[in-house]
């Protein structure tokens, strides 16, 4: 097996994620997972939710099909399978997804409209994964169901309320008022996997829904302000994160597809203003209220998405945005150190049905962090909601989606260019990226193919001076003419196939204040790398343990190289 350096590995953290993606699952309830996790709680619990059907059953498949991209494998396969089939089993006659009714707790049978993006998103990635005729049928029937029950008027479309019914919209009240409560979570999120969709199949239903919310999100809701702010008002969740962020990874992709300069210029002005709300390495508050002082791990792989389409689209400064929250938050809030966790040693304590306190620990081993601290995975504070969820099963699926926005976007191009845009190790048909940061300023490119041109995003803060390529006996340097293309990467003629070009460069080492719901936290960089923050966390502390050496450790590791690439670009 050949050795690699030992640095941080998207596909391998994909792998990872599968052990709470397969853990969640109650076998008590036929399968339907958990959704939530206490694990300051002694002993620590697992809670089934209102969120179980169709959000958790759609954001979890779509976490095992692009985990089995990222890493080959399938050793989950029984957990997928089952996802599928009660996803399948939610439909209804209409051609939505319904949420079970749950009589004892108040909870009727109803299609939630959150829980649609997630059933689509599921959906479109098995037949784009698969080519499935199974996911196209049911994809097609859920998006003829979408544009059938939106209210239709001359100049918008939309949704009046958040749950449908089978004898319709509860309220024809909101109809006649024109209510459109908070459309970025029912109508705007759902843009994404509409378009993705579309552009998988063909289906024009849902580019013509695309094209009425994107109408919607910008022209009549207001729910993001001329500054690209958002709207704080509680009908529109308080500005809540997730549901902003999704709704711009939506518009920034139909922009794109559409050749719309205008939208992608709106899309960028709200992404700033959100990344000024957030920290640099990635902490997001939940929303302008009570819930800004937790952060959803959702939240942060929406910035990833967004950044990556906006960074395709010619916005290349986004990406070392996203290499930031890929190296920082994302990896720093999966949960792989269980020594805090306190599980029970028998079910005596459970509540079938509702509530197990067995395993719980290492069931959700490999979880993103459900509300978290940017100092700790878990947020314990006075102030706002408290101490909620550490899990969500939403943030567990979104954490690998996450990833493999990231895993994704390493290597770009075409024929005649291509990129490194993000300096991670992954391997591709056409190159593999072996990256030794944070230790050393170091990116080694092992080149399969003959290529026209190879480009290599250079960091900001490594300068250009003392950049080096090194070419067997040759090579150039940064401050040499002709060493960078147009685009600002550092432009490698010609690599021929067998081929290693190395890159190396400064790592500096630097300071900053960063300020999440009020507080100031002190933190030190490595290049792009957080390498501590004061204060530290409490519960199971981020940051404080990462360690750098002279040189990249190395160790023993088979990168994957998908025999077929696919996208979501």
């Amino acid at each position: 097996m050949p050795e690699i350096p030992d640095t941080v590995l998207l596909e391998e953290r994909a792998e990872l994620a599968m052990n709470a993606v397969t853990g969640l699952p109650d076998e008590d309830m036929d399968g339907i997972p958990y959704f939530s996790a206490d694990l300051l709680a002694r002993p620590a619990t697992l809670r089934h939710g209102d969120w179980d059907w169709g959000s958790s059953h759609g954001r979890l498949l779509d976490a095992c099909l692009l985990a089995r991209q990222m890493t080959g494998k399938d050793t989950w396969r029984e957990a997928e399978e089952g996802f599928r089939r009660r996803l399948i089993g939610f439909f209804g006659a209409d051609g939505l997804s319904y949420r079970l009714a749950r009589p004892e707790v108040g909870w009727p049978a109803n299609a939630n409209l959150i829980d649609q993006r997630a059933v689509l998103l599921s959906l479109t990635t098995w037949y784009v994964s698969d080519g499935d005729p199974e996911a196209k049928k049911w994809a097609d029937r859920h998006v003829a169901a979408l544009k059938r029950i939106a209210i239709k008027e001359r100049d918008v479309w939309f949704y009046p309320a958040s749950e449908y019914t089978p004898d319709g919209w509860p309220s024809p009240n909101a109809i006649a008022l024109h209510l459109a409560p908070d459309p970025a979570s029912f109508s705007g999120r759902l843009i994404m996997p509409l378009l993705r969709y579309h552009q998988a199949t063909g289906n024009e239903d849902a580019l013509e829904l695309c094209a009425w919310f994107a109408r919607l999100i910008v022209h009549k809701s207001g729910v993001y302000g001329e500054d690209g702010s958002f709207n704080p008002a509680r009908a529109y969740r308080s500005g809540h994160f997730h549901t902003r962020l999704g709704t711009l990874e939506g518009l920034a992709r139909y922009a794109a597809f559409t050749g719309d300069h205008a939208l992608t210029a709106y899309v960028s002005r709200a992404y700033d203003w959100a990344l000024g709300q957030a920290t640099a390495f990635g902490w997001t508050p939940g929303d302008l209220a009570d819930q800004r002082y937790e952060h959803e791990s959702c939240s942060l792989v929406d910035l990833i998405g967004t950044g990556t389409t906006l960074a395709r689209s010619g916005h290349t400064r986004y990406w070392g945005v996203v290499e930031r929250f890929l190296r920082n938050h994302l990896v720093e809030s999966q949960l792989l150190d269980l020594s805090w966790v306190e599980s029970a040693p028998d079910a005596s304590g459970d509540e079938p049905g509702w509530t197990t306190h067995v395993r719980v620990g290492e069931r959700v081993r490999g979880a993103f962090a459900g509300y978290g601290a940017p100092n700790d995975y878990v947020c314990d504070v006075e102030l706002g909601r408290g101490h909620t969820a550490d899990v969500q099963a939403c943030c567990v699926g979104s954490g690998v989606r996450g990833l493999f926005w990231g895993w994704n976007s390493i290597v770009t191009g075409d024929e005649r260019t291509v990129r490194v845009n993000l300096l991670l190790t992954r391997a591709t048909r056409q190159v593999t990226v072996l990256s030794h940061l944070p230790h050393e300023g170091r990116v080694d490119l092992d080149v399969h193919e003959d290529l026209r041109e190879l480009r290599l995003r250079v960091p900001d803060w490594a300068g250009y001076a003392k950049v080096r390529v090194s070419r067997g006996e040759a090579g150039f340097d940064g401050a040499e003419a002709g060493a960078w293309a147009p685009d600002g990467y550092l432009s490698i003629p010609a690599p021929r196939k067998g081929e290693r070009v190395t890159v190396t460069f400064p790592v500096p080492e630097t300071t900053s204040t960063e300020i999440a719901a009020g507080r100031e936290y002190q933190v030190r960089w490595r290049g792009d790398d957080v390498i501590g923050i004061s204060p530290e966390g409490t519960a199971r502390p981020m940051y404080s343990g990462r360690k750098v050496h002279p040189t990249a450790p190395r160790r023993a590791y088979a990168l994957t190289r998908p025999a077929t690439e696919w996208t979501w670009a």
